[in-house]
């Protein structure tokens, strides 16, 4: 019997992976079977990082409604010197 894996890898580890596989692809030096392959992977990940993506908001929504005095407000990043 072939074993799951049980590992659930991490949003940026996804990413790279995505990432990788992007570079492969626009490099256009793979064959169809094995650009056709990494395509599929890549579809994969990118549904596995949605996921993630929709967990991590959900996570936030309960946390917020926890605390109804929390109010949502716009992201500022004065940080960029």
């Amino acid at each position: 019997m072939a074993k799951k894996q049980d590992k659930e890898v991490s949003f940026e580890q996804t990413l790279k992976q995505l990432e990788t596989i992007v570079s492969q692809l626009e490099n256009g030096d793979l064959p169809l079977d094995e650009a056709l392959t990494e395509f599929e992977k890549g579809i994969k990940l990118a549904k596995a990082g949605q996921k993630q993506l929709q967990q991590a908001e959900q996570r936030i929504q309960i946390l917020l409604s926890e605390n109804s005095d929390a109010e949502l407000s716009e992201f500022s990043n004065d940080n960029n010197e």
